[in-house]
């Protein structure tokens, strides 16, 4: 099985792309985020006719991710146990959906950004990654064999490596202790961060941003992540990043990160 997460930065843009990125790779599951679109308004069609079904979290303009599967799509799951709240009045954000597909539980994830230091929302994104951890040490606690996929945009860079200078970082969000401990908790839950033992190359990056030609000086970020349960990543077989993706007309500023699964 070939499962991929992708920030792709508005699907309603760039559907063109992700089904042509389907069509190419042949990949079988596709976690999405910041599709920024409410379900009803979720371009499903052109995936439909692909053969793959299509699970949507979104109620606004903002935030939201999906699972798009061509092995099946069960169980779907719109939030995870715990998820803090956010905003006024205090409401669930779209930042996480759960679904089994082909025997693996996939999360699409979209870690909130943090914004600055100072600002509360930084708060709220330690609490979503700790209530993360608390429900994804859960599953392995009740099953210690489950297949689990934690993928998504995590907006945390783990390693000074994986930004393209990190003095230009200090004292802003994504780097700092506090944020790169509460990624590696997920670690001491027992999962894997598969995309760094199969590619762990340095100055390798999943985000470019849009401004000041950042992606032709290649001064970007590793914030696309992939954990994997014992059980599953001991099936992954190969990592690929998609570099490509951030070139041509109107790409997401993240690219894909694609995954390789043997069978069990």
């Amino acid at each position: 099985m070939r499962l991929a997460t992708w920030n792709i930065n508005s699907i309603r843009a760039r559907v063109d792309r992700a089904v042509a990125f389907l069509e190419r790779t042949g990949v079988d599951v596709l976690a999405l985020q910041e599709t920024k679109v409410k379900d009803e308004a979720f371009p499903r069609e052109p995936f439909e006719a692909l053969g793959y079904e299509v699970a949507t979290h979104g109620y606004s303009q903002w935030n939201g991710v999906a699972i798009v599967s061509r092995v099946g799509l069960d169980d779907v799951e719109r939030g995870f146990p715990g998820q803090p709240t956010w905003g006024d009045p205090a409401a669930a954000e779209a930042r996480a959906i759960g679904a089994t597909c082909g025997g693996v539980r996939v999360w699409s994830l979209y870690v909130p950004n943090g914004r600055e230091i100072a600002d509360p929302h930084y708060t709220y994104k330690l609490d979503w990654l700790a209530a993360l951890r608390d429900a994804a040490q859960g599953w392995l606690t009740a099953d210690p064999q489950a297949q689990v996929a934690m993928v998504g945009d995590w907006n945390i860079a783990p390693l000074d490596t994986d930004v393209w200078d990190i003095e230009r970082f200090a004292g802003r969000t994504h780097v700092t202790p506090a944020e790169r401990d509460a990624f590696e908790a997920i670690a001491h839950a027992g999962y894997t961060e598969v995309s760094r033992f199969h590619v762990p190359g340095e100055h390798t990056y999943t985000y470019w941003d849009y401004q000041q030609l950042r992606f032709p000086r290649n001064e970007g970020m590793r914030i696309d992540l992939t954990y994997a349960s014992p059980a599953l990543a001991a099936r992954v077989s190969g990592v690929r990043i998609e570099r490509d993706e951030r070139k041509g007309k109107q790409p997401s500023d993240h690219v894909p990160v694609v995954l390789e699964i043997d069978a069990p």
